[in-house]
């Protein structure tokens, strides 16, 4: 794998029965949909696109997959509260892609880019919702990757 995306689920509800099945509000989906038109202008197609298995990240994530044309896989390891170690283990299923776009939760996000770019341990970067996060990976561990960009939805 040459670059991992990693893209924040976009606004969501705040109640629900359960935090995992809190849906994208209106505003959320019209996030979802432009970062699905951006990574399409920008010719940004993941071979395929994991998502914690959040109702509001599999949402965010159905738009771009939809829109790119590209495989969504749930992924139970990018559950919220995801570690970052449990993370990169993972990912190296993935390896033989040559990019990966990951869809999930905030500080989880933080943590995992910290880790990779090679930031104090104790960092965690602020991740906004509907962002999106591209790191090339020079290797699949602990200060292994570069960012070569964060970009929030509203810039998109």
């Amino acid at each position: 794998m040459k670059t991992l995306y990693l893209l924040r689920h976009a606004e969501a509800e705040p109640l629900a029965a359960s935090d995992s099945a809190r849906r994208l509000t209106e505003f959320g989906l019209a996030q979802a949909q432009i970062v699905a038109q951006f990574c399409d202008r920008r010719d940004i197609r993941p071979d395929v696109i994991l998502s914690s298995p959040f109702t509001r990240a599999a949402q965010t994530a159905y738009a771009v997959s939809e829109r790119l044309g590209v495989e969504l896989l749930i992924a139970p390891f990018l559950a919220s509260g995801m570690m970052a170690m449990d993370a990169l283990d993972e990912l190296r299923a993935y390896r033989e892609f040559e990019s990966v776009m990951i869809v999930g939760h905030q500080p989880d996000f933080g943590e995992l880019i910290a880790i990779l770019a090679g930031l104090p341990s104790a960092s965690s970067l602020p991740v906004r919702k509907a962002s999106l996060t591209a790191l090339n990976l020079h290797l699949l561990q602990p200060e292994g990757a570069t960012i070569d960009f964060s970009l929030p939805v509203r810039l998109m």
